[in-house]
């Protein structure tokens, strides 16, 4: 309940200024503008087939008969089939599948091809602070779509529920096309300044995506052929709590490149997310990594947020549980990768490996911003995966629900589009765009996704995204020497306290109780 209480919080701090919201000059989230840009250039179907596409908007039927899609939808059922036959052996006295009859809910895969669901345009953002992955193409620009019902769903109880199914498709695009990149024209620069000239416009609906659709407003440059991955996240499994489990639930993510030589988006890995089970299982390749990772370049990449793990290491598939809790447990993606945990099997890395290298890479002159103990290796090594990332300050498994424009009053903001990690981070991503508008050299390094950088900005100073109510924190202690020094500066604003489980520092920032 905390937690939820929590989110509601945060869905009040996320626009408390309407004047200035956070995601000003980084992501386009009003409602009435995405409908008609939904309806227009940026509907799906006019994205994923330009040459086909015509005024009906393309059902999830439709979508995935896509011959470019036919990968995707069969990638996606593999992957369900396997949900199912692990479940069935680890728990198999709970059963599993589609309704409310079953201890574990399946998502409804039947939905992925019926005529009256599609993906909807639910945000766009604006992810330059990428740039480190893709300079020459400026780093990236996302559109969001959620899965929503097109005919309403049946009154139960005198309540219809939401439309809306627990699955994005998020369309990953250069932020400028292989020609532009080519002759530099527009520059970086250029593209930076054309985001943030929309944090002034006071336009709304139809009028705003016109402005920011015209030859000088960000839209125009996101084409089609701009296309480099489409990333889906959906709730895979849902467990209510009952005599016999916590309530929890299953998040599965996958990536897929698009291939220009068949035209087809093909599987393939998700970034930085570790396979665990592999590199546990094979001692091999498990001593490559620990090379690979410690070597203080890469340990300084890793602490920056910037390290991009090489292909051979990584998964295709995240499935990131939820609620994980504040406790190291077997659902986090880098469990039992560090010496220190309970059971299992040896350990990628031990804790004098770790202590050894991160005195290397100080020896070698390179500043740790984030890492400074094993702890802090570890829990990077969990937020910098997909599955990690998604499970510190989501909503549920989500960090970008979306804005639904189909709702009776979608300007309402109590439910907000993104999460407290979304929102805590558009201070950096501002931060970069400006300094790539004015032609300075961008800091692309990140925090840790429960404590967002405050690049100078005293915006989130006391909100939940940072030190106040609802903040994640570290319970300190009189001793200096009793404190972990990559979490000491999670503190809680005046008049609040961190309050912590039995096991572990770590909490939220609460009234102090006496």
């Amino acid at each position: 309940m905390v937690v939820g209480l929590a989110m509601l919080c945060c869905s009040s701090l996320a626009h408390a200024d309407e004047r200035a919201p956070l995601e000003r000059g980084t992501a386009i989230l009003e409602p009435f503008a995405l409908r008609a840009l939904d309806k227009g250039a940026f509907g799906l179907g006019r994205m994923l087939a330009p040459a086909a596409a015509n005024e009906a908007p393309l059902t999830g039927a439709a979508l995935f008969g896509l011959p470019s899609m036919v990968p995707v939808r069969k990638a996606l059922e593999a992957e369900f089939d396997r949900y199912v036959e692990k479940h069935k052996a680890s728990l198999p006295n709970e059963s599993i599948g589609v309704g409310t009859s079953y201890a574990f809910q399946l998502f409804d895969r039947g939905m992925l091809d019926s005529p009256d669901a599609r993906f909807v345009l639910t945000g766009v953002v604006n992810r330059m602070d990428r740039a480190f992955v893709d300079p020459e193409h400026c780093g990236e620009v996302r559109l969001l779509y959620r899965l929503t019902r097109t005919t309403p769903p049946e009154a139960k109880g005198g309540e219809i529920a939401s439309p809306r199914l627990p699955m994005t498709l998020n369309v990953v695009l250069k932020a400028r096309s292989d020609a532009e990149a080519k002759s530099n024209t527009p520059s970086c620069a250029e593209i930076a300044r054309r985001w943030l000239a929309t944090a002034d416009l006071q336009l709304t609906g139809p009028e705003l995506a016109a402005k920011l659709s015209e030859p000088a407003g960000p839209l125009a440059l996101i084409r089609p052929e701009n296309i480099h991955r489409i990333e889906t996240n959906l709730q895979v499994a849902h467990a209510p709590k009952s005599a016999i489990r916590d309530f929890r639930t299953d998040y599965m993510m996958k990536v897929f490149d698009y291939q220009a030589t068949t035209a087809t988006f093909e599987e393939a890995v998700l970034e930085d997310q570790i396979d665990r089970d592999r590199l546990l299982a094979d001692a091999g390749l498990a001593r490559e990594f620990k090379a690979w990772l410690l070597d203080p370049v890469h340990l300084g990449e890793l602490d920056r947020g910037m390290a991009v793990i090489p292909d051979k290491f990584l998964a295709k598939v995240a499935v990131a549980p939820t609620p994980t809790g504040f406790v190291n447990s077997d659902m986090l993606p880098a469990y039992g990768l560090v010496q220190g945990e309970a059971g299992g099997p040896a350990p990628v890395f031990s804790e004098s490996e770790v202590v050894g290298a991160l005195a290397k890479a100080a020896a070698q002159g390179i500043r740790l911003q984030n890492i400074q103990s094993v702890s802090g290796f570890e829990r990077r090594l969990n937020d910098s995966s997909c599955g990690g990332c998604h499970q510190t300050r989501g909503i549920g498994g989500f960090h970008f629900p979306g804005v639904d424009w189909m709702a009776e009053k979608p300007s309402n903001t109590v439910v907000v589009p993104g999460s407290p990690h979304f929102f805590g981070d558009q201070i950096r991503r501002r931060d970069i765009l400006t300094a790539v508008a004015d032609g300075r050299t961008p800091d692309f390094s990140r925090g840790f996704a429960s404590r967002p950088q405050l690049r100078g900005s005293e915006e989130l100073a006391g909100t939940v995204y940072n030190d106040g109510w609802g903040g994640h924190c570290y319970a300190s202690r009189a001793d200096a020497a009793d404190n972990d020094k990559s979490f000491s500066t999670w503190t809680c604003a005046a008049n609040l306290a961190c309050q912590t489980g039995p096991a572990t520092r770590f909490g939220m920032c609460f009234i102090a109780t006496r």
